[in-house]
């Protein structure tokens, strides 16, 4: 774990940009060879890409050990719910619970219910989400909230999924849990139970 004597959570500052960027850079390298070909690039996140998202309200909270930036996590006010938006750990400290501290911090910024968009193919990714409470809504909501909250390409929309907590899930949620994806975005169909036995809201 982490040294708990040094690692502190705080928003970030204007002179933190470059690190910010960088770690994200970093840690989105796990991306190359597994999302699709034409939705990687290098670098993967620009510089001016990076400005626009602060532009646009994505405020990002980091972990520090003393100045050294070790994982950020962005949250975006949209109305109605929070985003959590790019959430990356250092490469060579993934696994050490920064990631799990920086999401349990921006959960505790928001009375709103809360989503979080991901590549279909980042299956580590969703794993990390569903062990801390979200879920994944149904492939026709994923496209609607993509369109409703995020500006992205509809390529990404096509192969990425959302995930929602209980909050979201307990206001908003579907009767059908959503299925497997298959990292082109394609839903994976599997036997539909009897309603008798069909008892879980996702």
């Amino acid at each position: 774990m982490v040294r708990e004597m040094n690692a502190d959570i705080r928003k970030t500052k204007e002179r933190d940009f470059e690190s910010i960027l960088a770690v994200i850079n970093d840690a989105a390298g796990a991306y190359r060879g597994v999302i699709p070909a034409d939705r990687w690039r290098e670098p993967y996140m620009r510089r001016d890409e990076l400005r626009q998202e602060m532009a646009c309200g994505v405020d990002f909270w980091a972990m520090f050990d003393g100045e050294s930036l070790l994982g950020v996590m962005g949250m975006q006010d949209k109305n109605d719910v929070s985003l959590v938006r790019h959430a990356y750990t250092i490469t060579t400290l993934q696994g050490q619970g920064i990631g799990a501290r920086l999401l349990h911090h921006v959960r505790s910024l928001s009375n709103k219910p809360m989503l979080i968009g991901t590549w279909a193919a980042a299956s580590w990714a969703i794993g990390f989400y569903e062990k801390h409470g979200f879920k994944m809504v149904s492939p026709a909501e994923k496209n609607r909230l993509l369109g409703k909250y995020w500006s992205i390409p509809q390529r990404q929309v096509e192969t990425s999924v959302v995930l929602a907590d209980s909050a979201w899930m307990d206001t908003y949620g579907q009767e059908d849990a959503a299925q497997p994806v298959v990292g082109d975005g394609r839903q994976l169909r599997k036997p539909r139970p009897s309603r008798r036995h069909d008892q879980h809201r996702r």
